[in-house]
């Protein structure tokens, strides 16, 4: 590797290290903070509900399994949640995204922070050219979130709210045997990295965290890397990533990744393409 590209990786790994470390968080921020939350049943989601019932937050959550539901609200109530109210809905039902949002706003009055989590079942195999597949789960991943932002946002933009959304390192590289599952990652990427851009542009104040997650410890992701023989060992404490995804959405940061390294590696992908690129280009000239 020459001299100037390590000295610019190295450059590049300094200053995301010093991000990385600078937590200006105050959970103060949270709360009596109304939030809703999809996909809380279970994996992130119910991890995310726990940490928000500890900040004191006022809540709304949503996911198809209801009595599952019934013990995450029972449990946030035990951990200092001022309120908590719960919705069954399945999401892959156009109609749901606008019934629960109204939900929300009927039993909180308004909304602070749309948490986006919720998933379609996702299984790693090769893709067999079955496109009704594809179009179902970009209904789940992508369209249903588009949906509720749609109608969460006149709520958010009269508190100066956040939108997070729950997005996968399969939204930044393309791998095999998730052909459908990272194209509707990809599309949350660019439709709320454009949205983003478009609230400064009508001077809006809400803030969109997108948060890119590598390998997480949570039961379904287990077992679905063990039945198909990939080695988990250095998966990441859902717990964990609950706690650094809520974080900054309440710091309004635009991107957080759950491990960190996922930035690190990115950055140090897309420097060194442009650093070949320099050096092809430059031996024509």
């Amino acid at each position: 590797m020459p001299r100037l590209t390590k000295i610019i990786l190295l450059a590049i790994s300094v200053g995301i290290l010093s991000v990385l470390w600078r937590d200006t968080f105050d959970s103060k921020l949270l709360s009596g903070a109304h939030v809703l939350l999809t996909g809380a049943s279970r994996g992130i989601g119910e991890q995310m509900a726990y940490h928000y019932a500890r900040f004191g937050s006022e809540l709304v959550i949503t996911a198809r399994n209801k009595t599952l539901l019934n013990q995450v609200a029972e449990k946030c109530l035990q951990l200092g949640a001022r309120k908590v109210f719960l919705i069954s809905a399945d999401l892959a039902d156009p109609e749901g995204a606008d019934r629960v949002v109204q939900f929300a706003l009927e039993k909180l009055g308004s909304l602070d922070y749309l948490v986006l989590n919720h998933i379609g079942y996702v299984s790693l195999l090769m893709w067999n050219g079955n496109a009704e597949q594809t179009r179902s789960l970009m209904q789940v991943n992508f369209l249903s979130y588009v949906q509720m932002t749609a109608a969460a946002l006149p709520s958010l933009t009269k508190t100066n709210g956040s939108i997070i959304v729950i997005s996968s390192i399969c939204g930044k590289l393309a791998i095999p045997f998730a052909a459908s599952y990272s194209a509707t990652k990809f599309a949350l990427g660019g439709f709320f990295n454009s949205l983003r851009y478009e609230l400064k542009l009508q001077k809006k104040n809400v803030s969109i965290t997108l948060c890119i997650l590598g390998l997480i410890d949570t039961e379904s992701a287990m077992k679905e890397t063990r039945d198909k023989g990939i080695v988990n060992k250095d998966a990441y404490p859902a717990s964990d990533a609950s706690l650094e995804i809520i974080k900054g959405g309440a710091v309004r940061a635009q991107e957080i990744y759950c491990p960190w390294k996922w930035k690190l590696i990115l950055l140090i992908k897309e420097w060194s393409t442009l650093l070949t690129d320099w050096i092809i280009l430059s031996k024509f000239n």
